[in-house]
C-alpha cells in the first residue's frame, strides 16, 4: 500500500499559518537547499493530495513558475513536478479543475482514501499531502497517515492557525532524520507507529 506523507511548513509555536492564514513567516526563511531537499522528496511521490482552499492557492502559484525566467535553479525541479504530478482534491464545492492533471475527489474521505492507496497502475509511489490542514486532521483520525515531514521555522507567531489540534486520539511517533538548514528551518522526518 502506498504511504501518506504530511509535508508542513509550522512555526515553533506550532501554527500553519497565521489567524488570516498568512504565511509571509515562511517565505523569509526559506533556502535553496529547502528547495531542493523538497524537490527530492517530492521525486519520491507521484500524488500530491490536496484540500480545496490549499489547491486553490497552489493552481495560481505553480502554473506559471515553470515559464518565468527569472525562477531559480533549485525552485525550477520543484515547479515541474509540482505541475506535472498527479493532484488529487477532496472538495464537494470544486467542479472543475484548473490545474493540470488534477482529479476531483467525490467521495467520503474514508473511502476515496482507501482507492488512492490501493492503486498500483504504474507502480505509484508516495501520496504528499502539503498544507491542507483540516484535510490532514480528517486522515489523522482515521489512522491514515505513515509520516510527517515537519519544517519547524525558527519563528513565533503567537496566534493563528494550530497544526495540530486537540481532535484526534494520540499517536506514536519514531523520529527518522532531522535536518538543520542554513536559515535556522530543522525538518523532521517521522514515522507513525501502528
Amino acid at each position: 500500500m502506498r504511504k501518506v506523507i504530511v509535508s508542513m511548513n509550522i512555526t515553533l509555536d506550532g501554527y500553519m499559518a497565521g489567524p488570516n492564514g498568512e504565511l509571509d513567516w515562511h517565505f523569509e526563511c526559506w533556502d535553496p537547499n529547502m528547495g531542493e531537499r523538497l524537490a527530492r522528496e517530492l521525486s519520491m511521490a507521484d500524488t500530491i493530495l490536496l484540500g480545496r482552499v490549499t489547491y486553490q492557492a497552489m493552481a495560481e502559484f505553480w502554473p506559471e513558475k515553470t515559464s518565468n525566467p527569472l525562477c531559480p535553479r533549485e525552485e525550477y525541479a520543484y515547479a515541474v513536478m509540482m505541475n506535472h504530478h498527479r493532484k488529487a482534491v477532496f472538495s464537494r464545492r470544486l467542479d472543475k479543475a484548473e490545474w493540470c492533471n488534477t482529479d476531483i475527489l467525490k467521495d467520503d474521505i474514508e473511502e476515496g482514501m482507501e482507492k488512492l492507496r490501493i492503486e498500483t497502475e504504474g507502480q505509484r509511489k508516495n501520496i504528499m499531502i502539503y498544507g491542507s490542514g483540516r484535510l490532514v486532521t480528517a486522515l489523522i483520525k482515521l489512522d491514515m497517515i505513515d509520516e510527517y515531514q515537519l519544517w519547524v521555522h525558527p519563528v513565533l507567531i503567537g496566534k493563528g492557525k494550530p497544526f495540530f489540534g486537540k481532535y484526534f486520539d494520540q499517536q506514536d511517533l519514531q523520529l527518522l532524520t532531522t535536518t538543520t538548514f542554513p536559515s535556522g528551518v530543522v525538518l523532521l522526518h517521522y514515522q507513525v507507529l501502528r
